[in-house]
């Protein structure tokens, strides 16, 4: 077609991006440890440096999901690969999942799990609360699913649903248990084994201070026995030895954990080839995390997200839903009414080079979002962002009181507030 434009690669430069400050709810700026671990050269999938490379990436996750599953391993592709695979693996035609739905995410989760066939129920709260255990146990109990499937931090709301006394409920009623920990993990408390959570899946791009494009997942023995009944080793690679499972075949060769376990496992079975590169930068994010202590993580994020809320409120902003139950990396803020958000956005990145984010659905155009993770989650990130953003609304009409922001942040670093 002649509107289809063809790329000139003689006149065409190098890639290389504007610097740039991203404090919205990610990505974020990744560490320069990981792009430097990326820039490793590759080697061959079964080479014994890759495969001893494997093994340390499941027990460094380990550490970090705070779990003993063996099956503790990564997905190769963004974040929502580790959904997917998780739940087409899990889920089978006709199988009843339950959906506490407190934002976009939940969303998400409703959508994978009917194109897996399943039978989704849902229960919702507004966009900026949360569920009790009560609400969800009685659910359970209406509902009687085989898989309770929450978001642990929706970024779109910013809200964090405390999952500590599900896993209990979910032993009693024969409940198997999962929770997406994309945008919290790291920056906030995930207990796997202590919570009892059957399955977990991550990302990189948040709280871990990596890039998109490797899901770090865990399993556990009841996931894997879930997982195992629907074996189906593909062909060509198949061997007398591989037995069907009893249950229905998964209906992703990609997404099947099963196939995937065995990959990762001694079998070496080859499925797929491991994306070498982001396997690097997702042993690179865990190792940093462990070196500073995953308490310590979160005290970080925990301490750099207060200061961003104190500085928001401080320059006399309105912050969204439930404060009590918002994540620690990531801060909704209600757009004034005197200002047009986007036009707040686009000068902090013109003029500033920072980004903060925007939000979905019912929440588009009403709050920014502002995140403070990972590689970001630091004084320097959140005084300039402040500075920067009070600087834009008076220039944009709206008056606060010159540096009080950044003022109520300093109190927080400095331990006065």
């Amino acid at each position: 077609p002649k509107d289809v434009s063809m790329f000139d690669s003689q006149h065409s430069a190098q890639i290389n991006p504007p610097h740039r400050l991203l404090m919205g709810p990610g990505p974020i700026n990744a560490d320069p440890r990981v792009l430097r671990a990326m820039a490793s050269q590759l080697v061959g999938q079964y080479d014994p440096v890759m495969t001893g490379y494997m093994n340390e990436v499941m027990a460094l996750y380990r550490e970090v999901f705070r779990t003993q599953n063996r099956w503790t391993m990564l997905v190769d592709g963004t974040s929502r690969a580790g959904i997917e695979a998780i739940l087409v693996s899990a889920i089978r035609p006709g199988d009843k999942v339950l959906v506490p739905v407190f934002g976009r995410f939940g969303h998400l989760l409703c959508e994978i799990a009917r194109r897996c066939r399943a039978e989704v129920h849902t229960i919702e709260v507004p966009w900026g609360d949360v569920f009790t255990p009560d609400q969800i146990e009685d659910a359970i109990k209406r509902v009687k699913p085989r898989l309770l499937l929450t978001v642990q931090g929706d970024t779109s709301t910013t809200m964090l649903q405390p999952l500590e006394n599900l896993g209990e409920i979910c032993r009693r009623h024969g409940v198997l248990f999962y929770t997406d920990a994309t945008a919290s993990l790291g920056g906030n408390a995930l207990e796997t084994d202590a919570w009892g959570l059957d399955a977990v899946s991550a990302g990189l791009q948040k709280c871990l201070g990596g890039p998109s494009g490797s899901s770090p997942i865990t399993l556990s023995p009841q996931m894997e026995e879930a997982i195992r009944a629907r074996k189906c080793v593909e062909q060509g690679i198949r061997t007398d030895t591989h037995q069907d499972g009893d249950d229905e075949m998964i209906y992703s060769n990609y997404f099947d954990l099963g196939m995937v376990m065995d990959y990762w496992g001694p079998e070496r079975l080859n499925h797929h080839t491991e994306a070498t590169s982001m396997l690097f930068a997702a042993r690179e994010c865990a190792r940093i995390m462990l070196e500073e202590g995953m308490d310590a993580l979160i005290a970080r994020h925990e301490l750099h997200g207060r200061a961003m809320l104190a500085g928001i409120q401080g320059m006399g902003l309105e912050v969204f839903g439930d404060i009590h139950h918002k994540m620690n990396n990531v801060l909704g803020v209600m757009i004034p009414s005197v200002v047009h958000g986007e036009e707040v956005r686009k000068r902090l990145l013109d003029d500033f080079h920072i980004e903060i984010g925007t939000s979905f659905g019912p929440l588009q155009g009403k709050i920014w979002r502002i995140g403070t993770m990972g590689y970001n989650a630091r004084k320097d990130c959140v005084l300039q962002t402040l500075t920067a953003l009070e600087a834009v609304l008076n220039r944009l009409g709206l008056r606060t009181v010159q540096g009080a922001g950044m003022q109520a942040a300093w109190d927080v670093y400095e331990g006065v507030a």
